[in-house]
């Protein structure tokens, strides 16, 4: 193995600090996820932090968030290639695998800034990180629909569903430690995918 391939496999310590942030927020939310500790995660120097996050906390949360939604994103993107079906499944199983090999510890690091009292500034630019992302995710699930026969109202609504529904079935599969719920609620969305209904005011091709 060349050495020089090696190195440059390596994540420097800016993103090793933005991944164990956003692991953190994954595992225990905003509000306990500290720079000490994303630091020592990270394995990196806690003086080095300040250097490249000169906002301290407020920026490494925010970059957590983003990196952890475009991760997701690029997921989604690339199995919708295949079209809405094949996307949704790419995205359930991403979580599934999640949650399984976490063992239920590990939820959405996106949700988990939504979803706690804002306190400060920190909490209000996460925020509205958080609110991109969603919109990214909810933006490529509606063209990806909308593609394959929906009409937009009927896409943007199918997406919100989708991706509200993940997120909830990802709090009861961490709440009762048991993948029940997310895979019950997986084939009810997959059910939902089948072909769009023919409207009412389509011009019928029968004699």
């Amino acid at each position: 193995m060349n050495p020089r391939q090696t190195k440059v496999r390596q994540p420097n310590v800016r993103q090793r600090v933005v991944a164990a942030a956003a692991e953190m927020l994954a595992r225990h939310g905003l509000n306990s996820t500290s720079i000490r500790e994303v630091t020592r995660r990270a394995k990196a120097p806690f003086g080095s932090t300040y250097h490249y996050f000169p906002q301290g906390k407020e920026q490494v949360v925010v970059e957590a968030v983003a990196f952890a939604g475009a991760y997701v994103s690029e997921n989604l993107e690339r199995h919708l290639q295949a079209g809405p079906v094949e996307g949704l499944r790419g995205f359930l199983r991403m979580w599934r695998e999640v949650l399984i090999r976490s063992d239920f510890r590990m939820g959405c690091p996106v949700m988990a800034v939504a979803v706690e009292e804002p306190m400060g500034e920190v909490a209000r630019k996460a925020l509205d990180t958080a609110a991109g992302v969603f919109a990214t995710w909810l933006s490529k699930l509606t063209a990806a629909l909308e593609l394959h026969g929906r009409d937009a109202r009927s896409a943007a609504e199918l997406a919100t569903l989708i991706v509200a529904s993940v997120e909830g079935a990802i709090v009861l599969c961490r709440a009762q430690k048991s993948i029940s719920p997310f895979d019950k609620v997986a084939r009810q969305l997959e059910s939902l995918l089948g072909p769009p209904k023919v409207s009412l005011t389509t011009p019928s091709t029968r004699p």
